[in-house]
């Protein structure tokens, strides 16, 4: 019975430290990504908008979110780098394929 309480204490600890560990591995990887961004990268933010970089200061970036239209973000905003598929691709875009029907046929879901 003199046991049980510092096990208890120990299952509750045991799994809070190992994920402030993951939690602070996973910030570093992210801090160093933005501190990383070059003009031209495409990026996604943490609302999920794709954009390419097209600027960058110290604490912001500026985000070309469609031709011609550039917003300026926090650089804390900047989540991941996406690496986009080229259009010379053969396979990116194929006749065949089901996600995109010929013209006047229904796509069934």
């Amino acid at each position: 019975m003199e046991l049980l309480f510092p096990l208890l204490i120990l299952a509750l600890l045991v799994p809070t430290f190992l994920g402030v560990r993951r939690q602070k591995k996973e910030m570093q990887k992210v801090s160093a990504l933005q501190d990383s961004l070059r003009i031209g990268d495409r990026v996604m933010t943490t609302a999920g908008l794709h954009a390419t970089v097209a600027a960058l200061a110290d604490d912001t970036v500026d985000l070309e979110i469609a031709p011609g239209v550039v917003t300026t973000w926090s650089r804390l905003v900047v989540r991941e780098r996406v690496e986009t598929a080229t259009a010379q691709d053969p396979d990116l875009f194929r006749k065949d394929d089901d996600t995109n029907p010929p013209e006047g046929r229904p796509t069934e879901y």
